[in-house]
């Protein structure tokens, strides 16, 4: 069993980790003004340090709030539920591509938790990922991951 103290400081410290992560990686893209305008790192770095900033708040409201609600087996595993899924989606993608993972993410989400229907999951899943290849790929131009699926088709 976990306090509800335990799981917020996690948080904050792992959402944290990721805002100063994203901070002193958009260093090396530069967080000045250039010539041409602002550099590519600075809107990163601005977002790196609200996440940063909001995760200390959490932390330490989180710990000032006492232990209150604790987590049991039957709470930690619906968070599992939710959490093993997106991990294996985000493990994926460099496999097979940020489309078909995210169809297969969808789909496994909206069949298995939502429990609706295979023709239904399956057409959201499909409309979604066509989607997004529609506004990343042809709209912004902006290639999202293909994978090693990707390189295999030659997409």
């Amino acid at each position: 069993m976990l306090s509800r103290r335990t799981l917020e400081a996690a948080t904050a410290i792992l959402t944290g980790a990721f805002g100063v992560a994203v901070m002193v990686s958009s260093l090396n893209n530069g967080i000045d003004w250039s010539e041409s305008g602002v550099e590519s790192g600075t809107f990163p770095f601005i977002t790196g340090t609200i996440v940063a900033a909001a995760s200390l708040y959490n932390l330490v409201r989180g710990w000032m709030r006492g232990t209150g609600i604790v987590a049991t087996r039957a709470g930690l595993q619906r968070t599992a539920a939710l959490l093993l899924p997106a991990v294996l989606y985000v493990a994926l993608i460099p496999l097979i591509g940020m489309y078909v993972g995210s169809a297969a993410y969808l789909f496994g989400t909206l069949r298995f938790q939502s429990k609706l229907s295979v023709v239904r999951s399956g057409l959201i899943a499909i409309v979604a990922s066509v989607a997004l290849y529609l506004v990343f790929e042809r709209a912004f131009q902006v290639s999202l991951p293909h994978g090693w699926l990707g390189v295999v088709l030659d997409l």
